[in-house]
């Protein structure tokens, strides 16, 4: 099983980086909020099919890399996830938008979400 969030990760000069101002549902840790987030926005939503061993889901993952507090803001984290370049097609900003922030909004272990 793929773990999309993953402190250690360090961010590279070909990762896109997006921050997220997450508010958890009650009982959901702001690092599995932010590791969903991340799993919706990448590979968390590709079908398995026969054909998986020939391509590396950790390759493309997108990761959840830092959790911070909202300073005064009850509930609230921003959630860093880097996605690897390669995960998007090249040239298309929309594929990359509709990517990162399409399906991921009506993620249900969300009360808010909003990409900062």
């Amino acid at each position: 099983k793929l773990t999309y969030y993953t402190p250690e990760y360090e961010t590279k000069d070909t990762d896109i980086l997006a921050a997220f101002r997450v508010t958890p549902q009650p009982g959901v840790p702001p690092e599995e909020a932010g590791a969903a987030v991340a799993a919706e926005s990448s590979t968390g939503t590709w079908t398995t099919v026969w054909t998986d061993g020939l391509t590396s889901l950790d390759r493309y993952k997108g990761r959840c890399y830092r959790i911070e507090r909202v300073v005064g803001e009850k509930d609230q984290y921003i959630a860093y996830v880097a996605y690897p370049l390669d995960l998007f097609e090249e040239g298309s900003v929309t594929n990359m938008f509709t990517s990162i922030v399409g399906n991921v909004f009506g993620f249900k272990a969300l009360r808010a979400l909003r990409l900062e």
